[in-house]
């Protein structure tokens, strides 16, 4: 059990990554490499609001959405908006994610810091595993945040808007809706997600320069396990991820890990080209 619970919090931390990457493309088709990299500036925000500010956690979570949120929205007008097609978009997020990675490391250097948890650091036994307070945080986090998308996604006007410009963004602009503001609002929202969630994400994986690279293709191999679109394909994808990383780690060795994880990603998408959840559309051409 204690192997499952630090697997499942790793698989958190990536399902979590996956769900950023989920608000941006649900709203408009667009895969946001940076997004990653943005969890990683949220880190070190909590870092420097913690450790080098003392400044109370309410103060450094709002500190922290605020600035993800800016630079997100910095992101999506500079350079998501200008770009003409998605694959287009493609490389000037991936740019985003490289410019971010860069002045991390003048900011902040290339040490890990540690991010202290504001909560408890004593482990506590669980259903027969030890586990530590921030492990069990991040687990309920990514659950609750998966269940509140959805049902925001589904029974409220806003989440209908931003269905329906991922369905047809034409016919959504001809309904009046603002694709252009709302597309800028869902860059925000993930931007300010990261932000807040810096603070619990750090605790676990430290801040340091190279954890948006890590986190991007983890979180990438999630989205693919579960299904483009899906919450809950993120959750499930995330999660998966970190119990056979974690496993393989374990019993045959931390070189094995990566190898492991993309060969049930390669059995999975053999198997369903979508991913567990994804669907596949048709449209008349």
């Amino acid at each position: 059990m204690t192997l499952i619970w630090s697997g499942l919090a790793l698989g958190a931390v990536y399902a979590l990554v996956a769900v950023g990457y989920n608000i941006v493309f649900i709203s408009s088709r667009t895969f946001n490499f940076a997004h990653a990299q943005l969890m990683m500036v949220g880190t070190f925000v909590a870092y420097t609001g913690l450790v080098t500010l003392h400044l109370p956690v309410i103060v450094v979570a709002l500190l922290a959405a605020v600035t993800v949120l800016v630079l997100a929205g910095l992101e999506e007008r500079f350079a998501v908006r200008p770009a003409a097609s998605h694959e287009t978009q493609l490389v000037t997020t991936l740019g985003a994610a490289t410019l971010l990675n860069g002045a991390a490391q003048l900011i902040w250097g290339g040490q890990p810091l540690t991010v202290p948890f504001f909560g408890s650091n004593d482990v506590t036994t669980l259903l027969g595993g030890r586990v530590y307070p921030v492990e069990i945080v991040l687990i309920v986090l990514a659950v609750v945040l998966v269940v509140m998308l959805a049902q925001l996604s589904r029974r409220t006007l806003l989440g209908l808007a931003l269905l329906g410009m991922s369905e047809d963004r034409e016919a959504a602009m001809l309904r009046g809706i603002n694709v252009k503001r709302l597309v800028l609002g869902a860059f925000a929202l993930s931007g300010a997600l990261a932000g807040v969630l810096g603070l619990f994400v750090g605790p676990k994986t430290y801040a340091v320069a190279t954890l948006g690279s890590a986190l991007a293709l983890k979180g990438f191999v999630a989205l693919a396990i579960g299904g483009f679109g899906s919450l809950a394909g993120a959750l499930l994808g995330g999660l998966s991820v970190g119990v056979i990383e974690s496993a393989t780690a374990r019993y045959l060795g931390s070189e094995f890990s990566n190898l492991m994880v993309f060969a049930v990603l390669l059995i999975i998408l053999l198997a369903r080209p979508a991913g567990l959840f994804g669907r596949v559309r048709e449209r008349a051409v």
